[in-house]
């Protein structure tokens, strides 16, 4: 048996064609209709029902969040759900006890001389439950349950409100016909009018000459027509036939036929289409239409055409099976129309271009698993062509691996494996392909702790991999680092000390001698140098013992009238790493990382296995906290510095033959790092990297984050990196974004990134949202660097351009503009 498929794993798409929601009814005169009716003049207004709007947005994305979860669909500006002057919010709301529950009825007169059929005149009401029909006049049947109700026919039930001229039917049968039918419904914002309605049986009904809007009663400013809507609550499905959109009463959208859910599950049906323009590939228009395939895959064709370069088909299918989940995305171009670049770096002109994404993850047996992640393009110009236009930054390569991964507890013991393949595509024209990282041909982890009581633990990490990349020295590595650990601690101090050793083998393959450094990379030697391999099979072993100690003070003080409670933490870690010439070992995938805070504490600065730093140094950072009464962290300072009591001696290479002397200083950059949170609306943090030895700053950086009213961001920062070696910097930016709530309708949308280097703006984008009962919009240009080439310093540029509606209830955004402002600007909602 196929399983359901958790929303989690496949979410419902909303759909464009969602008239849906004239899924109304429930029990037979419910199946009339489900109207509204405007509150008239000469009548009393009614108490309005508890509103199921929720309040307006206020953001709960914590200020420094790098992405904030999209706001939750927002109905605010509405007027309140029920506008029939007849609702009584004192009714029950259970319709569960329908069939177990009396009728009571009341009217002004009562003939019942038939002594069957009763005639009602005059306020007429029957309740039952949760259900209220009232009328001018009624008749009813007590032999065959047959009613007629006339004049001014309203009906109510815990999910919606109806009013009708004339509605009769017959209530054993779960059977009724109503005329010139209005209804709102009380569960969401769905309201409009039919001609007729008839109910079919207790789950199945007809509506003829329909409407659908979520828009405020008598102010529609989108709404759906239907010549015949067909419902049937035994599968969630309803059938629409010759449909038409409206907007401001303009008819702009038409099928002539289509189904949609109604209820909360996925249901085939078009998307919210999207219209923009991108200077790569002009004018863009995308149509997806989803399609609902079983209860555990679904599919979405998008169809788009560019105006530039041709027609394409975008397409996504996402499965659920027992053990498996996935996904896959599959991008086709025949014969791309645009022209080649003048300068020659992009000649596609005439090819089918293409972009293939698929990723799974299949439970295998036990604690095994296999995950498979494959990305690949049709050529390097792909990304930078169609990459969504808008909102793609600069991809330089794309990865795919495949892994078999495990773990769990043996025992006492933690454990964790791997075992797979990494593969790199440069889709990126302005580079060569020596930039991309070599192929990893297979790779094998193990990872293991094993704690032999509360504070003693032993383990080992390990690695085994094959690098594989044409015209650069390839080899195998095997790096073993097993340890073992101690953890002593109290409730105001701590000491960890821990014993490490380090063995890393090598096996290079193929004519290994031909090959040096150049620039940093292993590339093939010129005539008369000589290769810095001298073996084919190096290897490099050293112990690794490190001390890591630290107190904690506190105390309670007062600051501006407020209550803290103020920390002094002095953290100490030695560390002792004895020196191993490695420049005959190849780098294969190790780069210098960039110092931080975070250094101050590592046993290596580089990245990878292929180099191991000697070391003979103390670090000492000093810490002081304000926590407020709810022990959140208002103020953070760190200070700290790194004491060499030996040289650097390894060194990465610069070029053929030249050997990177060590560095001889006493003393790290001193670290400053600020963060000040005093409030909820505002969020201060800098950082400070000052050398000792050059008198020059290497680093500097400040972000400062605001919340402008409720949903409303600021944000601005200001970076600043020495290059190594030189007094030059090596980037200096500026970069501002800003949400800002002109109304409760309009936000104001910025953001813009300068290089004072380049003296030139990276990006720049500006845009507008729009907001109402129930339509929002956003209009959004960005004009960014795509691509960079570091040989000439120079950059290419796109401009783009998007439009993108949403009608409430009916669809929401494409998702390309939401993500990529979430994720550019810190804040964002």
């Amino acid at each position: 048996m196929t399983p359901k498929l958790p929303p989690r794993h496949l979410p419902p798409r909303r759909l464009l064609a969602v008239a849906a929601a004239l899924a109304l009814f429930g029990s037979p005169v419910e199946a009339q209709s489900a109207p509204d009716q405007p509150v008239t003049p000469d009548q009393p207004s009614p108490t309005p029902p508890p509103s199921n709007n929720p309040p307006p947005a206020v953001s709960n994305c914590p200020l420094g969040a790098f992405r904030c979860p999209p706001r939750p669909l927002n109905y605010s500006m509405c007027r309140p759900n029920a506008m029939l002057s007849f609702y009584d919010p004192t009714m029950s709301k259970d319709s569960s006890v329908r069939d177990t529950s009396n009728t009571y009825v009341t009217a002004q007169r009562v003939d019942g001389s038939n002594q069957t059929i009763y005639h009602l005149e005059g306020d007429v009401k029957l309740d039952r439950a949760d259900q209220r029909i009232q009328a001018d006049t009624a008749d009813y049947n007590q032999d065959t349950t047959d009613f007629d109700a006339r004049g001014n026919v309203r009906y109510q039930e815990s999910a919606q409100l109806v009013s009708s001229d004339h509605m009769r039917g017959n209530q054993d049968a779960s059977t009724s016909i109503a005329d010139n039918v209005a209804y709102q419904m009380l569960t969401n914002r769905g309201n409009g009018v039919a001609t007729q309605g008839q109910m079919l049986d207790d789950q199945r009904s007809r509506y003829l000459g329909a409407t659908y809007s979520t828009c405020d009663v008598g102010n529609h400013v989108w709404e759906i027509h239907a010549k015949d809507i067909r419902m049937d609550k035994e599968t969630g499905e309803g059938v629409a036939k010759d449909a038409t959109m409206y907007l401001y009463n303009v008819p702009f959208f038409w099928l002539p036929s289509f189904s949609f859910p109604i209820n909360d599950e996925r249901k085939s049906g078009f998307l919210t289409p999207s219209v923009g323009s991108s200077s790569r590939s002009g004018f863009t228009v995308s149509a997806p239409y989803y399609l609902n395939l079983a209860p555990n895959y679904d599919a979405t064709l998008d169809p788009r055409i560019y105006a530039d370069r041709g027609a394409m088909l975008a397409t996504e299918f996402r499965y659920l099976v027992p053990g498996s989940l996935g996904q896959v995305n599959f991008e086709y171009m025949p014969h791309d129309g645009g022209e080649s670049d003048p300068d020659g770096t992009a000649n596609t002109e005439g090819r089918d271009r293409w972009l293939l994404k698929y990723y799974d993850h299949t439970q295998l047996y036990g604690p095994w698993s296999l995950n498979v992640s494959v990305n690949r393009a049709s050529d390097r110009n792909y990304m930078r062509d169609f990459g969504n236009d808008l909102y793609t930054a600069s991809i330089g390569q794309l990865t795919s691996s495949t892994y078999i991964n495990g773990g769990g507890k043996w025992g006492p013991a933690y454990w964790n494996a791997s075992l797979g393949a990494d593969y790199y595509q440069n889709v990126d024209y302005s580079l060569p392909d020596a930039t991309v990282q070599y192929k990893r041909w297979p790779r094998a982890t193990f990872n293991v702790d094993y704690p032999i009581n509360r504070w003693l633990d032993v383990g080992a990490n390990t690695e085994a991999v094959a690098f594989r990349k044409d015209d650069f020295v390839e080899g195998n590595r095997l790096d073993l680092y097993p340890y073992v650990q101690a953890n002593f601690q109290g409730a105001a101090w701590f000491v960890k000390p821990r014993i490490a050793y380090r063995y890393t083998a090598y096996d290079l393959i193929g004519n290994y001698q031909q090959y040096g450094y150049s620039n940093g990379l292993t590339e093939l030697l010129p005539t008369g140098t000589t290769s810095p391999y001298t073996s084919g099979s190096p290897s490099r072993s050293l112990p690794v013992v490190s001390l890591d100690s630290g107190l904690i003070f506190d105390r309670s003080m007062s600051l501006f009238g407020t209550s803290y409670t103020q920390t002094l933490e002095p953290r100490l870690y030695y560390l002792y790493v004895p020196y191993r010439n490695q420049d005959n070992i190849p780098l294969f995938d190790t780069t210098l990382m960039s110092f931080d805070t975070w250094e101050l504490f590592t046993p290596n600065t580089y990245s990878g296995a292929d180099r191991q730093i000697n070391a003979n140094n103390l670090s000492a950072l000093l810490t002081s906290r304000l926590l407020d009464d709810n022990g959140v962290e208002r103020v953070s300072v760190d200070f700290g510095q790194i004491r060499y009591f030996t040289q650097q001696r390894v060194q990465l290479p610069n070029s053929v033959n030249t050997v990177t002397p060590p560095t001889n200083w006493s003393g790290s950059d001193y670290v400053i790092d600020l963060t000040t949170q005093l409030n909820d609306r505002w969020k201060l943090t800098s950082q400070y990297q000052w050398n000792p030895n050059t008198s020059l700053t290497d680093l500097g950086a400040i972000g400062l984050q605001m919340r402008i009213k409720t949903d409303g961001i600021l944000n601005f920062s200001y970076r600043y990196r020495r290059q190594p070696g030189t007094e030059l910097p090596w980037l200096e930016q500026y970069d501002a974004s800003v949400v800002y709530p002109v109304s409760d309708r309009w936000r104001l949308i910025g953001h813009w990134t300068y290089s004072v280097l380049d003296k030139k703006t990276v990006e720049a984008l500006a845009g507008v949202e729009y907001d109402s009962c129930c339509v929002a919009l956003r209009l959004v240009g960005r004009h960014y660097v795509n691509t960079y080439d570091y040989t000439t310093q120079l950059g290419s540029a796109n401009t783009a351009v998007m439009l993108e509606v949403e009608f409430k209830g009916m669809g929401n955004f494409t998702g390309q503009s939401e993500n990529a402002l979430r994720n550019g600007i810190l804040g964002y909602q």
